[in-house]
């Protein structure tokens, strides 16, 4: 699938909301290994941009991607009980005396 963005092609689901959005997706969801001064950095940061007028319109476009990605993905919160393995039961025997 292709999708342009303001005149730019992203390639991956990840990059078209990059550029849908105007900032990377990491700044929102942080990447495996982040160290806790390194969330708490990127989080700063991602509260700076919120606050910055021009991207005023930001927290409703997540809204809005969240709700279309819910609505194109419509098993992406099915929930399946796992079942519990029986538990193994140890046959004791008498001890003769």
């Amino acid at each position: 699938m292709k999708y342009i963005v303001v005149g730019h092609q992203a390639v991956s689901d990840a990059e078209f909301a990059e550029l849908a959005l105007g900032t990377p997706t990491e700044l929102w969801l942080g990447v495996d290994g982040e160290s806790e001064m390194e969330g708490a950095a990127r989080l700063d940061a991602a509260r700076d941009i919120l606050a910055d007028p021009e991207y005023g319109s930001l927290p409703d476009d997540l809204i809005r991607l969240a709700a279309r990605v819910i609505d194109e993905n419509p098993g992406l919160f099915d929930v399946v009980p796992l079942v519990r393995p029986a538990r193994r039961r140890i046959a004791r025997r008498g001890v003769a005396a």
